[in-house]
């Protein structure tokens, strides 16, 4: 499952990285969106981001729910550090299910989470813990940031 860090994605300027290349030994990984009545989950996630030293959130926009993430990346990045003063890593707008989902989330997605789901994302800020092996940990939208154990 290691391979899991080394899987190539797209930043919001275009280039290729990976988890591993992001830094950090834990990574959590998060589909995002504007729009969303879970919107406000930026502020916890960024708190996250800045009080664990090893951990970094990466955030995913996607617009496949309810077409809550409309935006360009510019406004993508505008709103949430006005609104939310994010300064985690935000990546180019994916697709997290279908035939088009980023090859990341593909891999992700064969994950249960608590409840036994695994597939298809159900909804915006669906998160991943990743630890520095690879193994990976799903959790619901519901399933605030700060719940989670590192």
């Amino acid at each position: 499952m290691n391979r899991i860090l080394d899987i190539p994605f797209t930043t919001m300027d275009g280039t290729t990285t990976s988890l591993r290349d992001l830094g950090g030994s834990q990574w959590l990984v998060v589909n995002v969106a504007s729009a969303c009545g879970a919107t406000p989950q930026y502020e916890a996630l960024q708190h996250l981001h800045a009080t664990h030293e090893n951990l970094t959130v990466v955030g995913f926009p996607c617009n496949q729910f309810g077409a809550q993430e409309p935006g360009t990346h510019a406004e993508i990045c505008e709103f949430t550090a006005n609104k939310y003063g994010v300064k985690f890593p935000l990546m180019a707008k994916v697709e997290v299910n279908g035939t088009e989902a980023t090859p990341l989330y593909q891999a992700l997605t064969k994950v249960a989470d608590a409840d036994g789901h695994s597939g298809d994302i159900r909804w915006n800020f669906e998160k991943f813990f990743i630890a520095q092996d690879g193994s990976v940990s799903r959790f619901s939208t519901r399933v605030q940031p700060d719940e989670i154990s590192f």
